[in-house]
Formats: C-alpha cells, structure tokens, sequence
C-alpha cells in the first residue's frame, strides 16, 4: 500500500503533497467518443446540430472547457490548477461517431490529464443533455488519455 501515492501511512485517503516536486511544462490529451446514431446526425449542417438550447458543439466546447477549470471540485484529492490552456475540439469520424479532444496544459507541480479528461468528459455529457430530446439512444462510447507529457513520465496511448 505504500506505493499507492494517495494514501497516507495509515492508509487513510491524502491529497498527494507536491510541494518538493519541480515546476515543469505539462499538457495532457484526453478524447472522449460519442454515439449519437443516425435519427440525430442527420441533424448535422455545417459542423453542428442546432437545438433550441443552441449548437450543440459549441456548447459542448464551452462546458468542456468549464468542466477541466473546475477538476479539483469534482475529484476529491485533485489538487486545484491554475490552467494556462483548456482546448476543445469536436469532430465527426468516418464512423459519423463525435469525437471530443480535450487539451490541458500548465506550468506546475501537477499533471493536467484529471484536467483534459474531465474536460472530454463534460463536453461528452453537454451533447448527451442536448441531443436526448431528439433521442436517448446516445452512447458515450469511450474516455481515454491519449497522451501526457512534463513530470516524472511521459505517456502515450498506442
């Protein structure tokens, strides 16, 4: 159990104490697919589906980017970031699957990937929340890292 950095030396749940680790540079990738199925992306003009709450993309980039700035609030031993960058990036596969990438980065003592995907995450949620009206059958598929980089490890999905 040592090992294990979010548990003290009686096993009791801690935040991580980073106060001796350097300042680095990192960002980290996150992607989250979405299933919207036919009935909704017929929807789609022009890289978006209207609703009456909105465009959907648009909103989902918005909230994904409000969902990584508020990660500590979320996931409790998450230590609470001052983000340099949250990016946001929605595109349709061949597959007419969403795909969400989500972008954290900073300088700091702290990886960014509970950031980018919290951030895939919440934009994945937004569209669900706007397209059920249209249909629930909407699966998010997945929510993965893609990549991370700065700290103690570099990390890269194969």
């Amino acid at each position: 159990m040592s090992s294990f950095t979010h548990l003290d030396a009686a096993g009791n749940p801690s935040m991580v104490d980073v106060g001796n680790k350097n300042v680095t540079r990192r960002t980290a990738v996150a992607q989250a697919i979405v299933v919207l199925g036919d009935e909704i992306m017929d929807k789609l003009e022009n890289k978006d589906i209207q609703t009456k709450k909105g465009p959907v993309f648009q909103t989902a980039i918005l909230a994904g980017i409000m969902g990584a700035k508020r990660t500590s609030e979320l996931i409790p031993l998450c230590h609470p970031l001052a983000l340099e960058k949250v990016g946001v990036d929605i595109t349709v596969n061949e597959a007419r699957e969403v795909v969400i990438t989500c972008t954290a980065r900073l300088s700091g003592k702290t990886g960014v990937e509970m950031e980018a995907l919290t951030g895939a995450s919440v934009a994945a949620l937004t569209i669900y929340d706007m397209c059920k009206a249209f249909s629930h059958d909407i699966v998010i598929k997945s929510t993965r890292l893609l990549e991370k980089t700065g700290g103690k490890s570099d990390y890269q999905s194969a």
